[in-house]
Protein backbone atom coordinates (compact mmCIF):
# COMPACT_ATOMS: atom_id res chain seq x y z
CA UNK A 1 0.00 0.00 0.00
CA UNK A 2 1.24 3.15 -0.67
CA UNK A 3 2.11 5.90 1.20
CA UNK A 4 -0.94 9.00 2.10
CA UNK A 5 -0.33 12.37 0.61
CA UNK A 6 -0.54 15.78 2.36
CA UNK A 7 -3.95 16.31 0.99
CA UNK A 8 -5.34 12.66 1.88
CA UNK A 9 -4.27 13.47 5.98
CA UNK A 10 -6.39 16.09 6.25
CA UNK A 11 -10.29 15.79 7.49
CA UNK A 12 -13.25 16.51 4.70
CA UNK A 13 -13.85 20.00 6.58
CA UNK A 14 -10.21 20.91 6.13
CA UNK A 15 -9.77 19.91 2.37
CA UNK A 16 -13.21 22.17 1.85
CA UNK A 17 -11.60 25.21 3.12
CA UNK A 18 -8.50 24.71 0.92
CA UNK A 19 -10.90 24.01 -2.39
CA UNK A 20 -12.85 27.17 -1.44
CA UNK A 21 -9.09 28.64 -1.14
CA UNK A 22 -8.37 27.74 -4.35
CA UNK A 23 -11.48 29.26 -6.52
CA UNK A 24 -10.80 32.37 -8.90
CA UNK A 25 -11.78 35.54 -7.90
CA UNK A 26 -13.96 38.16 -9.44
CA UNK A 27 -13.09 42.08 -9.64
CA UNK A 28 -13.33 44.58 -12.03
CA UNK A 29 -9.48 44.29 -13.27
CA UNK A 30 -9.65 40.45 -12.96
CA UNK A 31 -7.99 40.75 -9.42
CA UNK A 32 -9.87 41.81 -5.89
CA UNK A 33 -11.37 40.09 -2.81
CA UNK A 34 -13.15 36.65 -3.03
CA UNK A 35 -16.77 36.51 -3.62
CA UNK A 36 -17.06 34.79 -0.33
CA UNK A 37 -15.24 35.07 2.52
CA UNK A 38 -12.70 31.71 3.34
CA UNK A 39 -12.03 30.66 7.11
CA UNK A 40 -8.93 29.14 7.05
CA UNK A 41 -8.56 26.99 10.38
CA UNK A 42 -6.13 28.77 12.75
CA UNK A 43 -2.76 27.58 14.11
CA UNK A 44 -4.60 25.64 17.10
CA UNK A 45 -7.15 23.78 14.28
CA UNK A 46 -3.87 22.80 12.49
CA UNK A 47 -2.25 21.90 15.61
CA UNK A 48 -4.85 19.67 16.27
CA UNK A 49 -4.56 18.16 13.11
CA UNK A 50 -0.66 17.39 13.44
CA UNK A 51 -1.45 15.86 16.81
CA UNK A 52 -4.20 13.49 15.91
CA UNK A 53 -2.14 11.92 12.72
CA UNK A 54 1.55 12.64 14.31
CA UNK A 55 2.59 11.73 10.67
CA UNK A 56 6.05 13.31 9.20
CA UNK A 57 3.98 15.16 6.07
CA UNK A 58 1.97 17.40 8.88
CA UNK A 59 4.53 19.33 9.88
CA UNK A 60 4.68 23.12 11.35
CA UNK A 61 5.75 23.98 7.98
CA UNK A 62 2.90 23.10 6.81
CA UNK A 63 1.08 24.89 9.48
CA UNK A 64 2.99 28.57 8.61
CA UNK A 65 1.94 28.09 5.32
CA UNK A 66 -1.41 27.48 5.51
CA UNK A 67 -1.57 30.56 7.88
CA UNK A 68 0.48 32.83 5.67
CA UNK A 69 -2.31 32.02 2.85
CA UNK A 70 -5.24 33.04 4.58
CA UNK A 71 -6.98 35.74 2.62
CA UNK A 72 -4.55 35.67 -0.78
CA UNK A 73 -6.58 35.65 -3.82
CA UNK A 74 -4.68 33.64 -7.18
CA UNK A 75 -4.14 35.77 -9.88
CA UNK A 76 -5.17 35.15 -13.43
CA UNK A 77 -2.86 33.95 -15.90
CA UNK A 78 -4.44 36.42 -18.62
CA UNK A 79 -2.91 39.29 -16.19
CA UNK A 80 0.73 38.54 -16.99
CA UNK A 81 2.36 40.92 -18.73
CA UNK A 82 4.66 39.87 -21.38
CA UNK A 83 7.76 42.02 -22.68
CA UNK A 84 8.97 42.78 -26.30
CA UNK A 85 12.78 41.95 -26.83
CA UNK A 86 14.39 45.45 -27.00
CA UNK A 87 15.40 45.59 -31.09
CA UNK A 88 19.10 46.25 -31.32
CA UNK A 89 20.88 49.46 -33.09
CA UNK A 90 21.51 48.29 -36.65
CA UNK A 91 24.34 50.62 -36.53
CA UNK A 92 26.16 49.40 -33.29
CA UNK A 93 25.66 45.65 -34.49
CA UNK A 94 27.09 46.82 -38.59
CA UNK A 95 30.46 48.49 -36.45
CA UNK A 96 30.91 45.17 -34.08
CA UNK A 97 30.61 43.21 -37.02
CA UNK A 98 33.27 45.47 -38.67
CA UNK A 99 35.72 45.21 -35.48
CA UNK A 100 35.12 41.80 -34.66
CA UNK A 101 34.61 39.91 -38.17
CA UNK A 102 38.97 40.02 -38.79
CA UNK A 103 39.44 38.98 -35.25
CA UNK A 104 37.48 35.97 -35.94
CA UNK A 105 38.59 34.76 -39.06
CA UNK A 106 42.05 35.01 -38.32
CA UNK A 107 41.12 33.02 -35.05
CA UNK A 108 43.42 35.04 -33.09
CA UNK A 109 42.62 37.68 -30.29
CA UNK A 110 45.00 39.51 -30.44
CA UNK A 111 46.39 40.67 -27.07
CA UNK A 112 47.77 44.25 -26.24
CA UNK A 113 49.81 43.28 -23.18
CA UNK A 114 51.56 40.25 -24.68
CA UNK A 115 53.00 42.84 -27.16
CA UNK A 116 53.57 46.22 -24.91
CA UNK A 117 55.79 43.41 -22.36
CA UNK A 118 58.27 43.07 -25.38
CA UNK A 119 58.98 46.72 -26.40
CA UNK A 120 61.42 47.43 -29.50
CA UNK A 121 62.79 50.97 -29.67
CA UNK A 122 62.03 53.13 -32.68
CA UNK A 123 65.09 52.49 -34.56
CA UNK A 124 65.16 48.69 -34.04
CA UNK A 125 65.08 46.32 -37.15
CA UNK A 126 62.20 44.01 -36.78
CA UNK A 127 62.75 40.56 -37.75
CA UNK A 128 60.30 37.47 -37.71
CA UNK A 129 60.06 33.80 -39.43
CA UNK A 130 58.27 31.16 -39.18
CA UNK A 131 60.34 27.57 -38.69
CA UNK A 132 58.31 26.23 -41.53
CA UNK A 133 59.25 28.92 -44.25
CA UNK A 134 62.17 28.04 -46.46
CA UNK A 135 65.36 30.44 -45.94
CA UNK A 136 65.10 31.43 -49.50
CA UNK A 137 62.04 33.07 -49.37
CA UNK A 138 62.92 34.82 -46.21
CA UNK A 139 66.05 36.30 -47.49
CA UNK A 140 63.95 37.79 -50.96
CA UNK A 141 61.33 39.41 -48.17
CA UNK A 142 64.17 41.17 -46.43
CA UNK A 143 65.79 42.57 -49.54
CA UNK A 144 62.12 43.54 -50.85
CA UNK A 145 62.45 41.03 -53.60
CA UNK A 146 58.56 40.13 -53.12
CA UNK A 147 56.13 42.82 -54.14
CA UNK A 148 53.95 44.16 -51.73
CA UNK A 149 49.83 44.54 -52.45
CA UNK A 150 48.59 46.47 -50.09
CA UNK A 151 49.72 48.72 -47.34
CA UNK A 152 48.23 51.06 -43.92
CA UNK A 153 49.78 54.03 -42.64
CA UNK A 154 49.42 53.98 -39.05
CA UNK A 155 50.33 57.15 -37.85
CA UNK A 156 48.79 59.00 -35.94
CA UNK A 157 46.40 56.11 -34.65
CA UNK A 158 45.28 54.74 -31.13
CA UNK A 159 46.08 51.30 -30.15
CA UNK A 160 42.59 50.12 -30.56
CA UNK A 161 42.63 51.68 -34.14
CA UNK A 162 45.84 50.60 -35.07
CA UNK A 163 45.01 47.21 -34.18
CA UNK A 164 41.59 47.00 -35.87
CA UNK A 165 43.68 47.98 -39.13
CA UNK A 166 46.23 45.47 -39.19
CA UNK A 167 43.42 43.03 -38.48
CA UNK A 168 41.61 44.36 -41.53
CA UNK A 169 44.31 44.75 -43.16
CA UNK A 170 45.37 41.08 -43.39
CA UNK A 171 42.06 39.59 -43.37
CA UNK A 172 41.30 41.48 -46.80
CA UNK A 173 45.08 40.10 -48.23
CA UNK A 174 43.73 36.85 -47.36
CA UNK A 175 40.27 36.97 -48.65
CA UNK A 176 41.87 38.51 -52.00
CA UNK A 177 45.08 36.01 -52.15
CA UNK A 178 47.78 38.44 -51.93
CA UNK A 179 50.65 37.40 -49.86
CA UNK A 180 52.94 40.44 -48.98
CA UNK A 181 51.42 43.64 -47.20
CA UNK A 182 53.46 46.35 -45.58
CA UNK A 183 52.17 48.40 -42.15
CA UNK A 184 53.88 51.71 -41.43
CA UNK A 185 53.92 51.94 -38.17
CA UNK A 186 56.14 54.86 -37.82
CA UNK A 187 59.19 55.06 -35.29
CA UNK A 188 58.21 57.64 -32.57
CA UNK A 189 60.05 58.52 -29.36
CA UNK A 190 58.36 55.79 -27.39
CA UNK A 191 57.94 53.52 -30.56
CA UNK A 192 54.81 51.91 -28.75
CA UNK A 193 52.88 51.09 -32.50
CA UNK A 194 55.76 49.74 -33.60
CA UNK A 195 56.04 47.85 -30.53
CA UNK A 196 52.32 46.31 -30.95
CA UNK A 197 52.86 45.95 -34.18
CA UNK A 198 55.90 43.68 -33.34
CA UNK A 199 53.68 41.95 -30.61
CA UNK A 200 49.91 41.69 -33.09
CA UNK A 201 51.60 39.98 -35.93
CA UNK A 202 53.83 37.37 -34.10
CA UNK A 203 49.90 36.16 -32.28
CA UNK A 204 48.52 35.82 -36.10
CA UNK A 205 48.85 32.18 -37.64
CA UNK A 206 48.68 33.23 -40.94
CA UNK A 207 51.99 35.67 -41.16
CA UNK A 208 55.03 33.60 -42.31
CA UNK A 209 57.18 36.33 -41.73
CA UNK A 210 57.92 39.86 -41.66
CA UNK A 211 60.84 42.40 -41.18
CA UNK A 212 62.10 45.77 -41.81
CA UNK A 213 61.13 47.46 -44.66
CA UNK A 214 64.25 48.43 -47.27
CA UNK A 215 64.89 52.52 -47.15
CA UNK A 216 62.73 53.09 -50.28
CA UNK A 217 59.82 51.54 -48.25
CA UNK A 218 59.95 53.23 -44.85
CA UNK A 219 63.36 51.46 -43.59
CA UNK A 220 62.74 50.99 -40.07
CA UNK A 221 59.46 52.75 -39.54
CA UNK A 222 57.32 50.18 -41.84
CA UNK A 223 57.50 46.10 -42.18
CA UNK A 224 56.55 43.90 -45.02
CA UNK A 225 54.11 40.91 -43.95
CA UNK A 226 54.54 37.63 -45.53
CA UNK A 227 51.20 35.67 -45.11
CA UNK A 228 50.91 32.00 -45.78
CA UNK A 229 49.09 31.43 -48.74
CA UNK A 230 45.25 30.53 -49.33
CA UNK A 231 44.67 27.02 -50.52
CA UNK A 232 42.18 27.05 -53.61
CA UNK A 233 39.82 24.66 -53.73
CA UNK A 234 38.64 24.04 -57.75
CA UNK A 235 34.67 22.41 -57.74
CA UNK A 236 34.70 20.38 -61.09
CA UNK A 237 31.64 21.03 -62.72
CA UNK A 238 29.90 18.39 -65.39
Amino acid sequence: MSNPSFKDLLSKEFRQDLKNLAKPTKSEHGIGKPEQNVNLPNAKQVAGEVKRFNHAQVDEDKVLFMQAMQGVAPLKTDSVIHHRPIKADENALRRRAAAEGPEEILGATLSDMQALLNPVSGEAYLSYKNPTLQNKVFEQLKQGKLRWYDAVDLHGSSIEDARSAVQLLIHQALQNGETVVKIVHGKGKEAIIKTCVNGWLRQISDVMAFVSAPANDGGNGAVLVLLKRKTLTKNNTN
